[in-house]
């Protein structure tokens, strides 16, 4: 059976398993009925607000039961939502709002007034209201079902509007084994595009989302939310899976099925889950926002492991991929080319940038009747055996930590600075499948901790530069461009008075930071963050701890204690007291 939108494809499930569990979470559980009632109910809130078809509707809200009523809500109005994720910083919010218009905007009950945006009406998902249930508009497959914004290169935020078609077509694609996918692990943020398959593959195909505890996923919270939930499926991004696979694989065990990618998938890394976990079927994905979240996919199990390298597979169904020259000509197998998506799965541009739409979405000579390619701005190449190997970046856009990142944007906001007169950002890799960005100032009188906090202040934090480094002037090449192989090499993190360590656990635990955070040596009072840490990192720095010194910490215990000397008080209290940390 073919469904119009979402919604009309989400109330057949209704229908057909009404008291199934929809959504599960510590401590509750929504069935199917329930979940569409407050929903329905939400969707009369936002009709008497104005909302109807075509209206876009901001979502400012954590991870919870009422973010999946708040989407949902917002869909069986016939408008489409616009996700605000709430470690933004207000600045950038502001940006999104007023770049797509919303005029209305759904936020979580306990939200502080002084963190909403400025915007006509806010609604309190989960206030009780006097609103009757509303029947679901039943959409066409071409109206918008969400805008999510990514990085741009004109210093704001890029807005990408996908439509019910892309999203169905994902969430119904014959590659999801419904056994394998019967309970999926939401963790990511709704401002996400994974969060796109975290929560319609199960909704829609009639098998349970599983809500991820509040903070970052680590090995502690994927094991025992595995095992507590009876998690089948989960999406980690490369550079994560590449530290679980390092540090703890069997964390992954219990699970069907692992999808994995962002950026470069280590073939290492996945020949040692599929060792530790031989059951589990580990699938490279490829994507972007403009295609639906994932274009094409590679599964992998413990009889056909990867080679050397970890290709991003075949195009999905009702997906086309085509690896053109400059011409717009295929390439011969085994050559290098750009990589471009077709499909019914292409979003439908940029809403507020035609020009940019056109860029990017192209005409598909291949298919004629007024089709579109998307030109990824990714490198390709086809193998012999007809699988799509990822050959990097044809553009200066970079992933970091799964998130799509156009240097240009921070470039916009450094120079905005009133003490910078220009500024380069780039994002060398240090390690395989994980980049660090670094910015490259000239100015007079630069206070970097200044700059650093001008730019935390307007773009998310995985978009702020880990370094930044004052020059006299940019390095050039013969044609005036900046010449980005002369730029220098960053100084290593600069760390505080150093105090050493005292007794084993303090010297395993300086070790254990400088190794991670790659620096010469770390004293009993140099933090995590002063020393650069990332998210990413921390994941890696707590497995290391917990393995070495037989402990049980947390990346939230290393949040509160971020310096050595914190970190060993912490362990030392626990371990006297016998209290379990996290």
């Amino acid at each position: 059976m073919e469904f119009s939108s979402i919604q009309e494809c989400f109330s057949a499930g209704v229908r057909s398993s009404p008291d199934a569990d929809a959504v599960v979470w510590d401590g509750g559980r929504l069935t199917y009925r329930e979940l569409a009632d407050r929903a329905a109910r939400l969707a009369g809130r936002l009709r008497a607000e104005g909302a109807t078809t075509g209206t876009a509707v901001a979502i400012l809200m954590p991870r919870s039961p009422d973010l999946v009523v708040a989407i949902i809500g917002v869909l069986m109005t016939g408008g489409y939502y616009v996700p605000l994720h709430d470690a933004y910083p207000p600045h950038r919010r502001q940006q999104v709002l007023d770049d797509v218009g919303a005029e209305i905007l759904l936020t979580a009950e306990d939200t502080p007034a002084t963190a909403l945006p400025r915007i006509a009406r806010v609604l309190r998902v989960g206030v009780d209201g006097d609103a009757t249930p509303v029947t679901a508009h039943r959409g066409v497959p071409r109206d918008r079902a969400y805008v999510m914004y990514t990085s741009g290169t004109q210093g704001t935020p890029l807005g990408v509007a996908v439509d019910h078609r892309g999203i169905l077509g994902l969430a119904l694609d014959r590659c999801w084994h419904r056994d394998r996918q019967r309970r999926v692990l939401m963790v990511a943020p709704h401002a996400f595009g994974v969060s796109t398959y975290e929560l319609w593959v199960p909704l829609l195909t009639g098998g349970t989302l599983v809500l991820a505890p509040p903070g970052p996923m680590d090995a502690g919270m994927l094991r025992a939310t595995i095992a507590r939930h009876a998690v089948t499926a989960v999406h980690i991004t490369a550079g994560l899976f590449r530290v679980l696979a390092e540090s703890t694989p069997e964390c992954l065990r219990g699970l069907h099925e692992v999808l994995t990618g962002g950026d470069t998938i280590s073939a290492t890394a996945v020949r040692r889950v599929l060792d530790a976990c031989p059951r589990i079927i580990v699938r490279a994905m490829y994507g972007a926002t403009e295609v639906s979240s994932f274009a094409t996919g590679f599964p992998m199990t413990a009889g056909n492991p990867p080679g050397a390298r970890v290709p991003v597979g075949r195009p999905l169904e009702d997906v086309r991929t085509y690896i053109l020259d400059e011409l717009l000509q295929p390439v011969v197998p085994g050559e290098v080319g750009d990589l471009y998506v077709a499909g019914e799965r292409l979003a439908a541009g940029y809403p507020a940038h035609p020009g940019l739409t056109a860029l990017r979405f192209v005409a598909d000579p291949f298919a004629g009747g007024g089709r579109r390619m998307y030109r990824t701005g990714d490198l390709a190449r086809e193998t012999a055996d007809g699988l799509i190997e990822h050959a990097g970046r044809a553009t200066d856009q970079v992933k970091l930590r799964g998130y799509r990142v156009e240097p240009a944007e921070i470039e916009h906001v450094l120079v905005e600075h009133p003490a910078v007169v220009d500024a380069i950002v780039v994002a060398p890799q240090i390690a395989p499948g994980e980049r660090r960005l670094v910015g490259y100032l000239v100015g007079t009188g630069l206070d970097v901790v200044a700059v650093r906090a001008w730019v935390a202040g307007r773009l998310p934090e995985y978009m702020v530069p880990a370094d930044l480094v004052v020059l006299d002037s940019l390095p050039l090449t013969p044609n005036g461009k900046v010449d980005r192989r002369a730029l220098p090499q960053p100084p290593p993190p600069a760390a505080s008075a150093w105090r050493p360590p005292c007794g084993a656990r303090q010297e395993t635990l300086c070790a254990l930071f400088a190794d991670v955070l790659r620096v010469s040596r770390v004293g009993l009072d140099d933090s995590f963050f002063d020393l650069d840490g990332q998210s990413l990192l921390a994941v890696r720095l707590v497995s290391r701890i917990n393995t070495s010194l037989g402990v049980r910490i947390t990346v939230a215990d290393l949040f509160d204690a971020p310096t050595v000397a914190e970190l060993d008080q912490l362990i030392a209290k626990a371990q006297d007291t016998g209290d379990r940390l996290g």
